[in-house]
């Protein structure tokens, strides 16, 4: 028994024993390959969840990776943009100007925080718009620059020219020359863009054959039929083409600036209260709040519904 504890006390004092322990001990203490990859599976999961529609989940998610890693740029955008979609954008804009200051290379970031900016200039008061909107355009003007071929960025800033003055940055030929810029990058984009024109014209028939035209050459584009169910849920003109482009809509996980599912279970019940079938109108309605609990279109219809 005393050789043996004599035999370990020799051990411990050699070099090799010290260097194991100390390896150890280091192991112990800094993050390891397996807490690397924990980390990252935890920001997938948070991400999928994002992609699903799934909001409030994603941004729980999303607050304890921010809380145990500060400097996680892309998991303070992700939460960022999960407040922005539960329309939430001062809580939003925070995340987001902090993701773009951790890390100005991604458009995407520079996107959805002009986005924000402008979620929060509708809700602001008249002396904060204006300071707003600029921040907005600045920041669309931002993603372009990181990436020129961003159309989802391009589309934001044409539409921001289209609906804005002059005096803070709006107007038609900068809108047409934004368009033309689209248009090169992505024809398809270009004529949707087109297409909201028309139905902002009141010109219904053109807008059928622009999206049929395009719907042609891409038929599973789903921009492509959430815009044709729009037509339809606006101007009540083929609704059963409308209703049955919506519901394969409704089978896909929107991306990019890809309207919600709140959206499209809002559209359809839209057609369906066309169609006098207010039972299924209020279950659409009902299933777009189920998403989106603070969706305005959607508790505007729900309450108006006879």
């Amino acid at each position: 028994m005393h050789d043996l504890q004599y035999a370990i006390r020799q051990l411990a004092k050699s070099p090799a024993f010290i260097a194991i322990a100390l390896l150890t001990l280091a192991a112990g203490v800094g993050p390891t390959a397996a807490d690397a990859a924990s980390d990252a599976a935890s920001l997938s999961a948070a991400k999928r969840l994002f992609d699903s529609g799934q909001y409030p989940e994603a941004r729980a998610a999303l607050e304890k990776i921010t809380a145990a890693e500060p400097k996680n740029s892309e998991a303070i955008f992700y939460l960022g943009w999960a407040a922005f979609r539960l329309n939430q954008p001062e809580e939003s804009v925070k995340s987001l100007e902090k993701a773009t200051a951790l890390d100005a290379t991604k458009s995407l970031y520079f996107q959805v925080l002009g986005d924000a900016y402008g979620f929060s200039a509708q809700r602001a008061s008249v002396f904060s718009k204006l300071g707003l909107a600029k921040k907005c355009l600045a920041a669309y003007d931002r993603g372009v620059e990181v990436d020129p071929n961003n159309v989802e960025v391009r589309t934001a800033r044409y539409q921001f020219y289209c609906g804005a003055p002059s005096f803070i940055g709006g107007g038609a030929d900068k809108a047409a020359a934004e368009l033309e810029e689209i248009r090169k990058r992505d024809p398809f984009q270009a004529a949707s863009l087109l297409v909201d024109q028309q139905i902002a014209d009141k010109k219904p028939d053109e807008a059928f054959a622009s999206i049929g035209s395009l719907l042609e050459r891409q038929p599973e584009n789903m921009f492509g039929l959430y815009q044709l169910g729009k037509i339809t849920a606006i101007t009540g003109q083929q609704l059963d083409r409308g209703q049955a482009a919506l519901r394969r809509y409704l089978t896909h996980a929107p991306t990019g600036r890809e309207p919600p599912l709140s959206a499209a279970h809002w559209r359809l019940g839209m057609i369906c209260e066309k169609k006098g079938d207010k039972s299924a109108a209020r279950a659409e309605y009902e299933a777009a709040l189920k998403l989106d609990p603070s969706f305005p279109p959607a508790q505007e219809s729900l309450k108006d519904l006879k």
